[in-house]
C-alpha cells in the first residue's frame, strides 16, 4: 500500500510510476494542485445558550473548560487534535472534546451525546464477580 504522507511529498514528484498498457505505450500520472491537510469545514452556528468556546466546552462536562482556552468560536473549530497535544491535553480528553465537536457540527443535542467518564472497574480481571457464593477480590491473602 502507499505509505509516504502527502505532506512530506513534493507536489511535483510522480506519485506513481510509469504503468505500461496493454499497447505499450507508457502512461504517467502527476498530482498537481494544492493538499489541505484539513478540509475548511464551516463552523456552526446555533442560536441559544452556546455562543462561545467556553459555553460549549462548559456542557459536554469533564472539567474541558479548564482543561483548554480558546477565545474566538473560528478558532475553535479550525483547532486540531495536534494543537490540543501542544498545549498539553491528555489523549482521553482531546478524543473525547473531538468527538463531542463533530457530534455538535452533525446538529445533535449536547445532552444526547455528553457523558461522564465511565467509572474505575472495582473487580479487575475477567470471570464472575462472586464464585461459590463469596465475592471474589483479590488472590491475596488478607
Amino acid at each position: 500500500m502507499f505509505r509516504t504522507s502527502l505532506s512530506k511529498v513534493p507536489l511535483s514528484r510522480l506519485v506513481f510510476g510509469p504503468i505500461q498498457n496493454a499497447q505499450s505505450r507508457t502512461v504517467t500520472t502527476i498530482v498537481t494542485g494544492t493538499v489541505s491537510r484539513r478540509p475548511d469545514i464551516p463552523s456552526p452556528r446555533v442560536p441559544g445558550k452556546i455562543s462561545t468556546p467556553q459555553d460549549f466546552l462548559k456542557a459536554i462536562g469533564r472539567s474541558s473548560e479548564t482543561k483548554i482556552s480558546i477565545d474566538s468560536w473560528d478558532a475553535f473549530w479550525r483547532t486540531s487534535g495536534w494543537d490540543m497535544k501542544n498545549a498539553g491535553l491528555s489523549i482521553q480528553d482531546r478524543r473525547y472534546i473531538l468527538w463531542c465537536m463533530e457530534k455538535f457540527r452533525q446538529d445533535q443535542p449536547i445532552e444526547a451525546f455528553a457523558h461522564e467518564v465511565r467509572p474505575k472497574k472495582k473487580i479487575r480481571g475477567r470471570g464472575p464477580a462472586v464464585q461459590f457464593g463469596k465475592r471474589i477480590r483479590s488472590r491475596r491473602d488478607r
